[in-house]
């Protein structure tokens, strides 16, 4: 999460699945309140049976602030679609979602004799994303790459006061607009990584125009906690199982406590094992790396660092940085608070944190690796502004059908953050994919996940 460009179609986030309606005038009026239609446009280059449209937006849809944005959407050609219209939404943040339609039908293609296929680049994204070049140089498609202070505050000086309108709630509510513009009356939502969150934050704003919900390699809907220990502990899980598959003799989550106690590099590791999921979800070569690293020898790891580095390269039209930087910043809690932190205070706060944690909670890494990530250090900077309301982290999901995947060697978002979110469901269907990593639906070898899919929607 070495990658290639790939690994950045990879990172995919939502569908959502609209109701059926006819996109074959210029317009599509709003169905139920106001909401701007959808302006078809011409045929999507490079993606046959499908017409790209723009929607548009306001810019605050509080309507304190004018203006508004111009959002790219892209709507299959089987208008009579018995169970309506399939939207998938893409994750990141920062993905765009029209240039990946084709890719996503070919995933789909059972079900969209009975669904038609709809995507749109979420605002910041695409075309007209969010421009950082000094962040998007440093972090590529990273979360977890660290950033120097003055490239985040270049990019937040970039995208100026209005950065604070890209957040997870502006995005539901532009779903929502869409939702209206296509005439549609319920949604069924299917994440993939960001896009379950923004599945999920959908369907608690908007419960009465929800049908179903897929939610793939699950980020639980309380949101991002930069120190949640999960994501660090279940490298030792996940690296020990791939291990024993490839028949591999050395203890790689021994040899990973080593490394990083031996050379301070938890985030520079971290990162490139989790770049390698995208890769190789068995993981070849990274324990014998980490063994020679445990024993004095770094150079083999640090070939993997580097090749993550490079892999994780990405121009902002297919990541944004600057959206990213937006939207999580807005989003989440972290040890100072919310974003409307004064900035001041911050790295104290952030130092009394790793002065509590111990090494039994961040093991097989150390607690300067939970608090040197990338996320957390652009944030760190970022400066404070006005953050959105966030629902009550008890409150469940609607309770409509819900089917949530993941993979066992996922540790973009892993498995104890999927049964997270089980647990907000009414009657919830989980499927665990062995030998997957992150991206179900789009990259698993296995046909487990993607089959699940398939029965889920197309079932009664």
């Amino acid at each position: 999460m070495t990658r290639t460009r790939g690994r950045v179609a990879a990172l995919l986030g939502a569908v959502a699945v609209v109701a059926g309606t006819t996109l074959g005038s210029p317009a599509v009026a709003a169905a139920d309140g106001a909401g701007g239609g959808l302006t078809v446009q011409a045929p999507c280059p490079g993606s046959p049976g499908f017409t790209c449209g723009t929607l548009t937006v306001p810019l605050d849809h509080g309507g304190e602030t004018p203006g508004t944005l111009d959002l790219r959407v892209a709507v299959g050609g089987n208008t009579d679609a018995p169970k309506g219209d399939l939207l998938f939404l893409t994750g990141g943040p920062g993905q765009p979602g029209v240039p990946f339609v084709s890719r996503i039908a070919a995933k789909l293609a059972p079900v969209l004799k009975d669904y038609r296929l709809v995507m749109f680049d979420q605002r910041g994204t695409g075309a007209n994303a969010l421009r950082c070049p000094e962040l998007q140089e440093q972090m590529g498609a990273s979360d977890l790459a660290p950033p120097t202070p003055k490239a985040v505050t270049d990019c937040a000086a970039a995208i100026g006061p209005n950065r604070r309108y890209y957040s997870t709630a502006d995005t539901v509510a532009d779903i929502d607009q869409l939702r209206r513009a296509l005439g549609d009356k319920r949604l069924t939502l299917d994440g993939v990584s960001y896009g379950t969150f923004t599945a999920e934050r959908y369907a608690m704003a908007h419960p009465a125009h929800v049908a179903r919900l897929v939610l793939d390699s699950v980020v639980p809907q309380q949101g991002y906690d930069p120190l949640d220990p999960v994501p660090l502990k279940a490298t030792a899980r996940v690296l020990t199982a791939a291990c024993a598959a490839t028949g591999c003799t050395t203890d790689p989550a021994a040899d990973l406590a080593e490394t990083v106690r031996r050379y301070h590099d938890g985030p520079d590791v971290l990162d490139a094992i989790t770049s390698f999921e995208f890769v190789d979800p068995d993981y070849h070569g990274v324990p014998q790396a980490l063994h020679e690293a445990a024993a004095g020898r770094p150079a083999l790891l640090q070939r993997y660092i580097d090749g993550a580095h490079q892999g994780n390269a990405a121009p902002a039209e297919f990541l944004s940085q600057g959206l990213h930087a937006s939207t999580l910043c807005a989003d989440g809690l972290f040890p100072w608070g919310t974003g409307d932190t004064p900035v001041e205070g911050r790295a104290a706060a952030l130092a009394e944190a790793r002065d509590e944690l111990t090494a039994e909670d961040t093991w097989p890494f150390d607690p300067a690796t939970a608090t040197g990530t990338g996320t957390l250090l652009t944030c760190l900077d970022w400066p404070q502004e006005e953050v959105p309301a966030t629902p009550s982290e008890h409150r469940k999901l609607p309770d409509v059908p819900v089917l949530l995947l993941g993979g066992d060697r996922d540790l973009s978002t892993p498995l104890a953050w999927l049964f997270r979110e089980a647990e907000m469901a009414h009657d919830p269907r989980v499927v665990v994919v062995p030998g997957a990593a992150h991206g179900v639906q789009t990259r698993a070898t296995s046909d487990i996940g993607r089959q699940a899919v398939y029965d889920f929607l197309l079932g009664g």
